[in-house]
């Protein structure tokens, strides 16, 4: 009995050390993969290299040989030169933004990740495309982007086509907005719109009972009878939301004529420059472009993990495609 006993010891110790053992590395694997799976999300592109190699092939294709073994010499005395100067660094994101601004933990996840590792003499570049949707998410990006601007980090944001109402919101942050002529700026304002079918619910004879604690639990409903008490309740957030939003705005636009701007209204760059609601008029092509000659640009992208919903409409989605390609 005392040997079993001694035997049945041993075994539990050994047991015991090896679950430790494979708990550990358990543990060590699973932290590897959490990271391997943050690594992945973030995507960096040097920007200049695209550029580089686009010029690289056209001259490849038009120059003769004798021209070309010139430009190949040059170029490499050029990037020998480059790599002996500290250049300034440009982090280059895209922002497109849907009305429940479903872009903002993406775009959050890029800002930290360039906080990490800019510097104050580094350039923050944001093409901004959005026509607007819930304030609470648009001012949720547009704090994100103030994080740079807390940082002392230059912020220049350029809208090649739309940056209206909580898209102008975001855009207002900026050190400097660069817009393309015929880009829509502005729709400073707040709107609030749901459809009522009392009527409809009346003349079929169906009631329609909603039980709330607190008088303002409820104000504009769907179903129910809308009172003008209700109407001037949800006039009152309006007319808040609003206020604040043109005090966002003021606080990095102060040359701004807010009264004149913040009434709804849209406006085209080049009359959105007359009106100091941007600074400058061109595109992030042209201005990337430009940039890369005396600086280093890298793109940065995050690929947020799909929810289970988001991967079967996105299966459903491509099936789809497929059908409508063959035919069916």
């Amino acid at each position: 009995m005392t040997l079993l006993s001694h035997y049945a010891l041993f075994l539990l110790k050994t047991l015991t050390l090896v679950a430790a053992i494979l708990f550990t590395f358990a543990g060590i694997l699973t932290l590897s993969k959490n990271k391997d799976k943050f690594s992945s999300r973030i995507k960096i592109k040097h920007i200049n290299k695209r550029y580089d190699e686009l010029a690289e092939r056209l001259q490849h294709e038009i120059l003769p040989k004798s021209q070309l073994k010139i430009e190949e010499k040059k170029r490499k005395k050029l990037a020998e030169e480059l790599k002996k100067k500290e250049r300034k660094r440009i982090y280059y994101i895209e922002f497109i933004g849907d009305m429940h601004a479903s872009e903002a933990q993406t775009l959050r996840e890029k800002i930290t990740a360039i906080l990490a590792i800019a510097m104050p003499k580094d350039e923050v570049v944001v093409a901004v495309e959005s026509a607007g949707g819930v304030v609470h998410g648009y001012g949720l990006c547009a704090s994100q982007l103030t994080r740079l601007r807390q940082k002392n980090i230059h912020l220049t944001i350029i809208v090649d086509k739309v940056a209206a109402s909580g898209g102008y919101m975001m855009a207002s942050v900026a050190n400097q907005i660069i817009a393309a002529p015929f880009a829509i700026i502005g729709s400073i304002g707040v709107v609030a719109q749901i459809p009522n079918f009392h009527r409809l619910l009346k003349e079929h004879n169906i009631d329609f009972e909603q039980i709330t604690a607190g008088e303002y639990k409820r104000t504009l409903s769907y179903f129910g009878e809308n009172t003008t008490k209700a109407r001037q309740k949800v006039q009152e957030e309006i007319d808040e939301a609003h206020q604040l939003f043109k005090k966002f705005i003021l606080e990095y636009r102060s040359q701004l004529d807010i009264d004149k701007v913040a009434n709804g209204e849209y406006w085209f760059g080049t009359d959105a420059l007359s009106l100091q609601l941007i600074d400058k008029i061109g595109t992030s092509d042209d201005y990337l472009f430009h940039a890369s000659q005396t600086a280093d640009i890298y793109e940065i992208k995050y690929n947020a993990p799909l929810s289970m919903v988001q991967k079967l409409t996105r299966s459903v989605s491509k099936a789809m495609s497929h059908a409508r390609v063959l035919g069916v």
